[in-house]
């Protein structure tokens, strides 16, 4: 059995498209469809693929549901991540997708059970997969003309804090709940960066110290030019992996 990870697949099958980049990219030109067809020729059916967040443009559960059925067709057991863009997913309410989602596997209402990673944890081998949402400040930064940071929206940044705070506390729950159930070995999932582009270190690499994450694995950093705004390769002992979709060409990367 293998571990396949990947996150940004911004699916829209019956929600309206929002981000312009998925209108004129070429990466995004028919990306569900590459996706699929690599899905197919590397995943088999006991491999477990984890999607780190932004699945769906859907705001509501009804029109992200064509999406998350794409989701459940694809091969291997499929763990969801919540990302900022997904407005289906109440996170005080993810048990109830869970168990949604289960009774409507068994009734044939999807081709194979979608587990949502949210304050709980997935068994894999010998591992716990653990994760949430996560935060980071991302500006606005102020630039001199040579385009170095002098300065940030000091309100914003206020705000970003207490939501990394919030998010922090949903992933020590996690971690928490899968070491009282015995296990020791983890492998970290976000959806946003660990580290904004001033920081070096931060609450979530310092989590993943104090655990002893093997990897720290996130996505939400599109384009380019954000590929490098956070940690790449290994730091501490943890290894940091980006995995949103465009940076990988829609090939999922195997963690296991």
């Amino acid at each position: 059995m293998s571990l396949y990870v990947i996150g940004d697949l911004h699916l829209h099958f019956a929600a309206p498209l929002k981000a312009q980049n998925q209108l004129k990219d070429r990466v995004w030109k028919n990306h569900e469809k590459k996706f699929e067809k690599y899905c197919r020729a590397l995943i088999r059916e006991d491999d477990t693929l984890l999607l780190a967040g932004d699945h769906s443009w859907g705001r509501t559960l009804q029109e992200a549901m064509p999406d998350l059925q794409y989701i459940s067709e694809l091969p291997g057991r499929k763990i969801l991540l919540r990302g900022n863009h997904d407005m289906f997913w109440d996170a005080a309410k993810t048990d109830h997708l869970n168990e949604r989602f289960s009774a409507a596997w068994q009734t044939a209402g999807l081709a194979s059970p979608l587990y949502f990673l949210q304050n709980n944890y997935y068994p894999y081998e010998d591992y716990a997969l653990v994760g949430t949402k996560g935060f980071t400040f991302e500006g606005p930064f102020y630039l001199n003309r040579s385009g170095r940071i002098i300065g940030w929206d000091e309100e914003k940044e206020a705000h970003a804090r207490k939501l990394i705070e919030r998010e922090l506390g949903r992933l020590c729950i996690s971690f928490e709940k899968a070491r009282e159930d015995g296990y020791r070995k983890f492998i970290m999932f976000l959806h946003y960066p660990p580290t904004d582009i001033l920081e070096t270190e931060s609450g979530f690499t310092r989590m993943a110290e104090e655990f002893g994450a093997e990897q720290v694995i996130y996505a939400h950093s599109h384009g380019e030019s954000r590929f490098h705004d956070s940690i790449l390769g290994e730091m501490n002992g943890v290894r940091y992996q980006l995995v949103s979709g465009d940076f990988l060409k829609w090939h999922p990367y195997q963690v296991l």
